[in-house]
C-alpha cells in the first residue's frame, strides 16, 4: 500500500505557503527527463465519450473538500471539478464569466454580481442569490474555518438586489476581490445542504451539493473518489465527455510510474521527476509541461534571527547554484526565480506587458559566486553557531534542496543544521510565532492561486501581514501595493505593483530559488486537459475527452 503523504498549506491572501511531508515514500533521483518541446497551457480537444477515466493523486487523500477549506494539491484538484465559482480561471491564468454571467463595479464601493438563471445544483434545485451570500458570508464565521475569509476584508454587507442579483458593498474599490471570487473563495454550495451538513459538509460522510460538471458519487476513505458527470449541467461547451472520474490514492512514485505505463492510471498533474523520466518514452502517453505559478523560497523564521538580516541571505544566495538545484532537485522542470511571484501568475492580465517589463528590470537571479558570498557574510553581523533550517519529516524533495543548499553554505564557513519537524509541528509554526523561535530557515513550496500578485505579497511584506515574520515594515511598500489593490485602472495597478516589486524585491528578508513548472502525463486514449498549473482552479476534467486511440 503507498504510503500517505501529507500536504502542509497555509493560505496566504491569494496565494499558499506549503510544506510537502511523505512519508515512507523514494526519494526521486533528481535526473532531468527528456523535455517535452516548449511548455503549452492545454492539450488538443478529445472529441470521443469515455466511459471512465482513472487519475491518481500524488499527494494522497484529501483531508476535506468544502471549498472554503481546499487549500493544498489534492483537495483542489478535485473539488475544481466539483463546486463551481462565480467567475473561471483560464488555463492562461486569465479570467471569464462563471456562475457570474457578469461581474461589475457599478461605482467604487459597490460590485454587482449578476448571476446566471440556468444553473441548478445537482439535485435539481436552482441556485439563487442566497445560495450565494450564503456561500460567501459563511466564510466570515470563525466556526467555518475558512481559509480565505480575509477576501473579504474591504466587504461591508453582501444583499440580494434582484431574483439574479447579488450587490456586494465595501470601503472602497478592491481589485483582489474580483480576482478571488475565480478561486475556492468563489464557489456556490447549496445554502440548505451545507448547514444542514454542518461540520460534517465537504467530508466523505458529509457529502458536497455543488453545480459542477461532476458531481460526488462515492468517497471511501483510504480507497479512492469517484465522481459521476452531472448530465443537467447548464454549459453545453463543458458538458463531461468521460461519464466518470476515478480518482487513486498514489503517493509512491515507483507505483504511480507503474501504474502509468501499464494504463491502470490514465493520468495525473504533479508527476514526480523520476516517474518523468522513465515515462518520457512512453508509448502509451506522454508526459507535457505547462507554466506554473509555483515558488520554491527560503524564509527566515523571526526578526529575531540572524538569518534574518539580508545581508546574510544576501551571501547564502551567491552560495547557491541555482541550475545545478533545478537539474539535481526538479528533474530541470524548473526556472529561477528573481521575485516572490512568479510571471505565470499575471500572464492573463490585461497589464501583462507591464508585469513583464517591471520583472525583467529586476536583477537575474544570482550565479554561484563564492568570492562575493564570502564578502557579503563579512558585513553581515557575526553567527556565532549554526543556524537552523526546518523541513517536514520525511519530505524528500525538501531533504535534498535544503542539502544541497547546506552544502553551499559550507563553503562560504556558514554552518545550516537540517531539522525536520512532524506534520502538527510544521503546520503550526506558519501561524505560531513560538514554534519558529528556535528556527532560523524555513524552505517553502507554495504557489499564488489566483492572478493576483499584489494580493500574495501583501500578506508576507505588509506590516500585518500574517506571513511577514521579520516585521519588515516599508511604508512605500505598503502605499503601493494599497494603491494597486484599490485602482480600477489595470495599467495603473500594474504599474503601482512594479514599482513595489522594484523595492521589495531586493530588501524583504527571503531567498527566491525557483519556480517550477507543471508536470502532466496522460494515456493517448484522452486528450483535452489543461497542463498549467491553471488546473488547481478550474474544472479541468470536463475537458477531458476520448481520443479514439
Amino acid at each position: 500500500m503507498a504510503a500517505k503523504k501529507k500536504v502542509l498549506t497555509v493560505f496566504v491572501g491569494v496565494g499558499l505557503l506549503a510544506a510537502t511531508a511523505c512519508t515512507n515514500s523514494p526519494s526521486d533521483t533528481g535526473e532531468a527527463a527528456p523535455r517535452p518541446a516548449g511548455l503549452t497551457t492545454t492539450t488538443p480537444a478529445g472529441t470521443e465519450a469515455v466511459d471512465q477515466v482513472t487519475w491518481a493523486l500524488p499527494y494522497g487523500e484529501p483531508t476535506t473538500l468544502d471549498p472554503a477549506k481546499v487549500g493544498d494539491y489534492s483537495p483542489q484538484t478535485v473539488e475544481a471539478n466539483l463546486c463551481e465559482t462565480l467567475t473561471r480561471l483560464n488555463a492562461d491564468y486569465s479570467l471569464s464569466p462563471g456562475l457570474a454571467k457578469k461581474v461589475t463595479w457599478t461605482d467604487e464601493r459597490t460590485l454587482v454580481l449578476d448571476l446566471r438563471s440556468d444553473v441548478k445544483f445537482w439535485d435539481g434545485s436552482p441556485m439563487k442569490p442566497q445560495d450565494v451570500i450564503y456561500s460567501l458570508e459563511r466564510q466570515r464565521d470563525p466556526k467555518t474555518q475558512a481559509l480565505y475569509g480575509s477576501a473579504l476584508a474591504l466587504v461591508t454587507s453582501i444583499k440580494a438586489t434582484g431574483p439574479h442579483q447579488v450587490t456586494l458593498r465595501t470601503k472602497s474599490y478592491d481589485r483582489s476581490l474580483t480576482k478571488m471570487l475565480a478561486t475556492s473563495f468563489g464557489a456556490v454550495n447549496q445554502k440548505a445542504y451545507t448547514q444542514k451538513a454542518g461540520p460534517a459538509y465537504g467530508t466523505a460522510k458529509g457529502g458536497l451539493m455543488c453545480t459542477g460538471p461532476y458531481k460526488l458519487d462515492s468517497w471511501k476513505s483510504g480507497g479512492g473518489i469517484t465522481l459521476a458527470a452531472n448530465d443537467t449541467y447548464w454549459d453545453a461547451k463543458l458538458k463531461p465527455k468521460a461519464a466518470g472520474i476515478d480518482f487513486k490514492f498514489i503517493t509512491n512514485s515507483n507505483t504511480l510510474t507503474s501504474a502509468l505505463l501499464s494504463g491502470e492510471v490514465d493520468g495525473t498533474y504533479e508527476l514526480p521527476p523520476s516517474s518523468a523520466t522513465a515515462l518520457a518514452k512512453a508509448e502509451n502517453g506522454a508526459v507535457h509541461l505547462g507554466p506554473s505559478t509555483q515558488n520554491v523560497l527560503l524564509i527566515p523564521g523571526s526578526a529575531d534571527s540572524p538569518a534574518a538580516d539580508r545581508r546574510l541571505l544576501d551571501a547564502l544566495s551567491f552560495a547557491i547554484d541555482r541550475d545545478a538545484l533545478i537539474r539535481n532537485v526538479f528533474g530541470g522542470d524548473a526556472k529561477p526565480l528573481k521575485s516572490l511571484v512568479p510571471p505565470f501568475t499575471w500572464s492573463g492580465s490585461e497589464a501583462a506587458d507591464v508585469f513583464d517589463a517591471a520583472y525583467k528590470k529586476l536583477p537575474a537571479a544570482p550565479k554561484p559566486d563564492l568570492k562575493r558570498a564570502k564578502e557579503l557574510l563579512a558585513e553581515a553581523d557575526p553567527v556565532s553557531r549554526p543556524l537552523v533550517a526546518a523541513i517536514p519529516a520525511g519530505d524528500q524533495r525538501s531533504l535534498q534542496a535544503l542539502t544541497f543548499i547546506q552544502a553551499a553554505a559550507k563553503k562560504i564557513g556558514l554552518e545550516i543544521k537540517i531539522k525536520q519537524l512532524q506534520p502538527i509541528e510544521m503546520s503550526s509554526l506558519f501561524y505560531d510565532p513560538s514554534v519558529r523561535k528556535s528556527l532560523d530557515l524555513i524552505m517553502t513550496f507554495g504557489y499564488v492561486a489566483a492572478p493576483d500578485p499584489g494580493g500574495y505579497v501583501a500578506e508576507m511584506v505588509n506590516p500585518r501581514g500574517i506571513f511577514n515574520w521579520t516585521n519588515y515594515n516599508n511604508p512605500e511598500v505598503t502605499r503601493l501595493l494599497a494603491e494597486s489593490r484599490s485602482s480600477s485602472d489595470p495599467v495603473a495597478s500594474a504599474k503601482a505593483y512594479a514599482k513595489a516589486q522594484a523595492i521589495f524585491t531586493p530588501t524583504v528578508p527571503a531567498i527566491y530559488l525557483a519556480t517550477t513548472l507543471e508536470r502532466t502525463f496522460m494515456n493517448e486514449r484522452i486528450s483535452g486537459a489543461p497542463t498549467s498549473f491553471a488546473y488547481m482552479g478550474m474544472p479541468w476534467a470536463a475537458y477531458l475527452g476520448g481520443t479514439a486511440k
